[in-house]
């Protein structure tokens, strides 16, 4: 290992500039007219993957292209496959006024790259690469074999890659699936992530007239839809931060007494999440602490209002229409289809008879959880000792990965969760960054990860 950490370290300025050139790409999965941008970033990194060695192929979907890539293999030793997941895909950068350099010209703080995407993702499942450079370049046998796959459509729903992985279920059959696309409470509390919240959207429209009405004129005879919506919205949650909707909370199960006693071993400030966040005060489910409010509870979330006019000055109306757009975060128990129907049962139910209603199932993903006390789990606790040179925390996070469950269906294979982003990184916000020594402690990381889950599979 002594051969592979002093070429890391040695060629850490040139990993560096690889992922400022990466992050270049204004890969954005949401916006069709980045479509080019995108084939042109999976291209970039299949040369990169080509390069130091890997046997590797750009794999066209209907959608955005898949770069698969393989260790080479010893057709007379059978060994551990592992399959490393990434995506190349970015958030939309907007709001451009926010960002305090340019989304797409990486720029170098200190030890903070910043940049659409460099911590989310690409950043990430570069460190691992640059792992397996090292292992190639320096002529360190690798103790099991690894296939990498990194999509483009992971910020849309992943929508093509679980046709992709059917069709190549044979040859990505593997014992278990690492992803870095999670975050760790800070340096000195590297995290190995066993549980991710799933995900239901649903949009609702609300008619009112047939068209923009004169507010002088017809206001106070007939329904404002953008009222309305505020109404109806607001019926979704009380007081105490609990939603409403019957049968929401029915499959939840409870955090068992070792997940609270983890939970308590987390470093966490309200005062200083209060500033972190930059609110007057914090607010969740009443009963429930913060870290536990945001990744072991459900909630419901409004992500976007739309309705009347928005430029400049006023204009003033009755809109036709208002609309928003919601999303539910679930835990493990519970599931998009039952959710959507209750939320749906629900806003049929309170909506007023003075608009009509419209409304569209969106994208959806089950909660996932894997067991901590795992083998190929320990062996991933091992490797982030071994980088990090701190105990690592079991943790839940907040957000949804969907294609995890995929690959537990398809491939029958648990996914384990080593993220290398920190709560500041900004991921899906303006002034996105990476830490660098993340970025250095993910390779090491990386390094000695494959040692670990080689040594304990059977």
């Amino acid at each position: 290992m002594n051969d592979i950490e002093n070429y890391l370290q040695k060629h850490e300025e040139r990993f560096i500039r690889d992922l400022c050139e990466y992050v270049r790409f204004p890969s954005v999965s949401a916006q069709p007219h980045h479509r080019k941008d995108l084939t042109a970033c999976a291209e970039w990194l299949l040369g990169r993957c080509q390069k130091i060695g890997l046997e590797a192929t750009l794999c066209q979907t209907a959608g955005n292209p898949v770069v698969l890539a393989r260790t080479p293999r010893k057709k007379s030793i059978r060994r551990p496959h592992f399959l490393l997941y990434g995506h190349y895909d970015v958030q939309p950068p907007e709001p451009f006024d926010l960002w305090k350099s340019p989304p797409f010209e990486p720029t170098v703080k200190g030890r903070s790259l910043f940049g659409r995407g460099a911590s989310d993702n690409k950043g990430q499942h570069l460190a691992h690469l640059n792992a397996i450079e090292a292992y190639l370049k320096t002529g360190t046998e690798l103790p099991c074999d690894i296939t990498f796959v990194i999509e483009g459509e992971e910020e849309v729903g992943s929508t093509h890659l679980a046709h992709f992985l059917q069709q190549h279920r044979a040859a990505l059959r593997c014992e278990a699936v690492v992803i870095s696309d999670t975050s760790l409470l800070g340096p000195k509390y590297p995290a190995l992530t066993y549980a991710l919240r799933g995900i239901c959207a649903v949009e609702i429209k609300l008619h009112g007239p047939s068209r923009d009405l004169h507010s002088g004129l017809f206001g106070g005879s007939l329904d404002n839809p953008a009222m309305a919506l505020c109404q109806v919205l607001a019926q979704l949650r009380d007081k105490n931060g609990r939603v409403t909707v019957p049968g929401f909370y029915d499959d939840v199960k409870p955090l068992l007494p070792s997940e609270r006693k983890e939970l308590a071993r987390q470093p966490f400030s309200e005062r200083a999440y209060q500033r972190f966040l930059g609110v007057p005060k914090l607010f969740g489910e009443k009963g429930f602490i913060p870290i536990e409010q945001r990744s072991a509870r459900p909630t419901l979330e409004i992500n976007g209002l739309t309705s009347g006019y928005q430029g400049e000055g006023s204009k003033t109306i009755i809109p036709a229409w208002a609309s928003a757009k919601l999303t539910m975060r679930l835990v493990p128990n519970q599931t998009p289809n039952r959710t959507r129907k209750l939320v749906l049962q629900h806003l049929r139910k309170i909506c007023p008879p003075t608009v009509r209603m419209e409304l569209h199932a969106g994208h959806g993903g089950e909660p996932y959880f894997v067991s901590p006390d795992s083998e190929h789990a320990q062996a991933a606790l091992r490797a982030l000792r071994k980088a990090f040179g701190a105990e690592p925390v079991l943790m839940r996070e907040g957000g949804s990965i969907p294609i995890v469950n995929d690959f537990k269906k398809i491939l029958k294979a648990d996914t384990l969760l080593l993220g290398l982003a920190l709560p500041d990184d900004n991921a899906h916000s303006p002034n996105e960054k990476f830490d660098l020594d993340m970025f250095a402690r993910g390779m090491r990381m990386s390094a000695h990860l494959w040692q670990e889950l080689a040594a304990a599979t059977k």
